[in-house]
């Protein structure tokens, strides 16, 4: 991994800051599912100290991000096939529910909002700026759900966000599954502009299951290579 970790300042205090690096490398795929998080290894890239790499690490496992593997030490949180489809079947109902709800309800203003995230993601899909793809799309769920009205559906979704963020990192790993994603969003996006709410719904459901279909196909490649 070539990410450079390392923290020069703090903004943060120091264990928030190592959580927050980490976070977004495991998020962002630059560490794999099942890889070891070698603490002498980590210290270095980071530039800290044992005891505040072990702080952050028991936090990201808290977050379901890392897991203690006995006599192996801490490797980045995986997922299994099995949980993987049963995350993605209550994503599609929630995802589709706020959907719905921001072509009801939302504002012009906040659809224009919603409109500038995807165009932010169009850019980083044509290789412009400096955000990940994943960091990118990120941005169109927080519009998304801060301002579809229905607040049951936010909270649970980002209880569920690390767990969703790993497998969006599987399945956008796929070749040709992030230009596919940006054609899926910008169906639901048409959809809310038009305040057609079925639509909007209809677009998000088939957005989740082809995401679905993307981090499954990996995730039996993986299981499979690891008993062969």
């Amino acid at each position: 991994m070539s990410k450079d970790l390392r923290i020069v300042a703090m903004s943060a205090p120091l264990r928030r800051e190592i959580e927050a690096r980490l976070r977004v490398a495991i998020v962002e795929g630059h560490f794999k599912p099942g890889e070891r998080l070698v603490e002498r290894e980590m210290c270095k890239r980071l530039g800290v100290s044992r005891a505040s790499l072990r702080e952050a690490l028991r936090q990201l496992e808290a977050e379901q991000l890392v897991t203690l593997v006995p006599h192996r030490g801490p490797a980045v949180a995986e997922i299994r096939a099995e949980e993987a489809k049963e995350l993605y079947d209550v994503r599609a109902m929630l995802e589709g529910l706020a959907a719905r709800r921001f072509a009801e309800l939302a504002s012009d203003d906040d659809i224009a909002l919603l409109r500038e995230a995807v165009n932010g993601f169009a850019n980083v899909v044509r290789g412009n700026g400096d955000q990940s793809p994943i960091s990118a799309k990120a941005e169109i769920y927080k519009v998304l759900l801060d301002r579809c009205g229905n607040g049951v559906a936010r909270r649970i979704l980002i209880q569920l966000n690390n767990r969703i963020s790993l497998l969006r990192a599987t399945s956008m790993s796929q070749e040709g599954r992030v230009q596919k994603s940006l054609s899926e969003i910008r169906k639901i996006v048409d959809a809310i502009e038009r305040r057609d709410a079925d639509g909007a719904w209809a677009a998000s459901i088939e957005h989740v299951e082809e995401a679905a279909k993307a981090a499954l196909s990996v995730l039996h490649q993986q299981q499979e290579s690891r008993t062969t």
